[in-house]
């Protein structure tokens, strides 16, 4: 089902219809007293029933469905009023003033409403308050200052106590119901919205003052213009009732938000508007009880104006004083932090940068605004910091977190724990923070343990782990697999222990990792047993390199003063890379027999020189 609009609602357009032809009706065409009060008493009931539905609403808030109730109450009691003095006029055509009655039940009912516009809760502090009730005081004195002149000094001066009391207590309970509405309008708090309220203050202060304004303006009005004038405020309080019904679903919206008390250009108009009634009244330089009246007003409000700036000036400069307070609290930490934060912009030039830069970076904050990240960044890291802006656009707001090498000057890097806070939209902000902390040690810590990891501790080459990884990550056709197992080195352990016994691997080792080039790998796999990867290397080369191999590592090294010589049986397998335990396997079967043959041979391994004889290595 669509929802309406104000534009397409029908009773909304048929009160329109109906205040835009109050005026021929009842200027040119049949309508008179009688007519009148019945359309008041109609509008009246139609008041009731929407006010009634409004405080059945089931978007509305529990307190405004106290205040919609206590206006409920109020219609039925104006109801009750006019239909009075509608059937009076009716059983008796010759009544032409307005009885007790109705102005009693008129007055009763807009009495409830100025008691429940006075009693809904506010929203804000004491202070908020306090300007809240300065502001609806000086738009209500500015709105009596009117009455005064246009009708109260000229009825309270009449002949008629009824008229006078009358006139006076519609004048002081129409006051009160537009303070009350301003008051909740200003607040933030009230069960109806802006519009509808701004429209309902318009409609109650024209029911007071239109009636003497028409008098002021025209002198003598006719009784059908006076009926217009009267009877237009009331179409439009009715309109607003209807305008809010429609914007009910506004309020929950309203509250989801919890808005504060809002300023308002109200009273300044206030004070313009009085100091032109003053200026006015003045023209003809009498000064009687009506302009005597006028000048007290704008007396008062100009203190109330005053004494509102007073407290705002009191406020202002406590909040002066918390954010002077806040602004050293936050240098002081900022000063104090080890972690750096930065703010760049949207071409990543440095716009602030706080003093733990000196500490962390070597370089001053001064030299380092002006200057974009990617000087800062360690080359390889950019793409990441794109990847990472990419990131930050598509989640304003988002933290988002990075590890980056930034450089010292020293020329060295720092590793560097980065969270990102996109904060462009924040005016008082208006970039990118950067909060970061040297994670230098605990990267090193981190790699050196990934190095443990993957790493002989004795000799530092690849272990076993490490091989496998780039067996299976080699992108070669071909990949050649030594396998290397030390002849003699259990008996140079035995006769002179296992410190010389590693300071032999590690010198086997080394020789190891001389003989290989690029992209080849040496590794041990335990003991005395060692394993070089040949990515990209036919059975012809791999072997060449063998024979290399046990002819280097078998030549004499100074140990501990010890002229000490070991052996060397390789095995050779040559194959695919996913075949990677296989050519282990292989190469490991090879060693063996290479062993046993040299074995069978007679081959000696004592200390000093020792010849290796070469032969060719088995393959499959």
């Amino acid at each position: 089902m669509q929802k309406r609009t104000a534009v397409t609602d029908p009773v909304l357009l048929a009160l329109v219809a109906v205040g835009l032809l109050l005026a021929p009706w009842f200027l040119i065409g049949p309508g008179g007293v009688t007519t009148s009060w019945v359309v008041q008493t109609t509008l009246d009931v139609l008041m009731a029933s929407l006010a009634w539905q409004m405080a059945r609403h089931a978007e509305m808030p529990a307190a405004g469905r106290r205040f919609w109730r206590v206006v409920v109450l109020a219609c039925a009691l104006c109801t009750i009023g006019d239909g009075y003095q509608t059937a009076l006029i009716v059983l008796n055509p010759g009544t032409t003033g307005i009885s007790l009655v109705q102005t009693g039940f008129v007055v009763l009912g807009m009495g409830t409403v100025v008691a429940a516009t006075l009693r809904h809760p506010l929203g804000g502090s004491g202070r908020l308050r306090l300007r809240l009730w300065f502001d609806a005081a000086t738009v209500l004195l500015g709105v009596a200052v009117f009455l005064w002149y246009f009708l109260l000094a000229q009825e309270l001066g009449g002949r008629q106590d009824a008229d006078r009391w009358a006139a006076s207590a519609t004048a002081v309970v129409m006051l009160l119901i537009t303070f009350g509405l301003l008051k909740l309008i200003l607040s933030g708090t009230a069960p109806f919205t802006r519009t509808a309220g701004s429209l309902a203050s318009l409609s109650l202060a024209g029911t007071a003052l239109a009636a003497p304004i028409t008098t002021g303006l025209i002198g003598d009005p006719s009784p059908g213009t006076m009926i217009v004038v009267q009877l237009a405020p009331c179409v439009l309080t009715a309109v607003s009732l209807r305008l809010q019904q429609l914007q009910v679903g506004r309020l929950a919206e309203r509250a989801a938000t919890r808005p504060g008390p809002r300023s308002s250009r109200l009273p300044y108009l206030a004070v313009v508007a009085t100091q032109l009634l003053l200026l006015w009244s003045l023209r003809d330089g009498r000064m009687d009880s009506r302009v005597w009246g006028v000048a007290i007003g704008v007396v008062l409000i100009t203190a109330l104006v005053l004494g509102r700036q007073q407290a705002a000036f009191r406020d202002n400069e406590r909040l002066l004083g918390e954010l002077d307070s806040q602004r050293e609290r936050f240098r002081a930490l900022v000063q104090n932090t080890s972690d750096v934060t930065l703010v760049v912009n949207e071409e990543a030039l440095v716009q602030y940068a706080s003093p733990a830069v000196e500490r962390i970076l070597g370089v001053t904050p001064e030299r380092l605004l002006g200057t974009t990240l990617y000087e800062l960044t360690n080359p390889d890291d950019i793409p990441g910091v794109h990847v990472l802006a990419g990131q930050l656009a598509a989640r304003p707001g988002a933290g988002l977190t990075t590890q980056v090498r930034w450089r010292h000057t020293d020329g060295s890097y720092r590793w560097m724990d980065v969270v990102c806070t996109d904060m462009r939209h924040n005016p008082g902000v208006g970039g990118v923070v950067l909060n970061a902390r040297d994670a230098s040690e605990t990267r090193a810590l981190h790699d050196e343990l990934r190095r443990q990891a993957s790493h002989d501790a004795l000799t530092g080459l690849p272990n076993r782990v490490l091989l496998h990884r780039r067996l299976q990550e080699s992108d070669a056709g071909r990949v050649s697999m030594l396998l290397i197992d030390l002849d003699g080195f259990k008996q140079i352990n035995d006769r002179h222990g296992h410190h010389t016994g590693d300071l032999v691997l590690i010198t086997v080792a080394e020789r190891l990792t001389d003989l290989l080039g690029a992209g080849e790998l040496a590794a041990r796999l335990g003991g005395d047993e060692f394993a070089v990867l040949l990515p990209g290397t036919g059975t012809t080369e791999a072997d060449r390199l063998a024979r290399r191999i046990a002819a280097v590592i078998g030549e004499p090294m100074l140990i501990a003063g010890h002229w000490l010589t070991v052996g060397a049986s390789v095995g050779v397998a040559t194959g695919e890379p996913g075949e990677g335990d296989g050519l282990l396997r292989e190469a490991d079967a090879l060693m063996y027999d290479r062993k046993k043959a040299r074995k069978a041979g007679g081959t000696a391994l004592v200390d000093g020189p020792a010849g290796l004889a070469t032969s060719d290595h088995q393959r499959r």
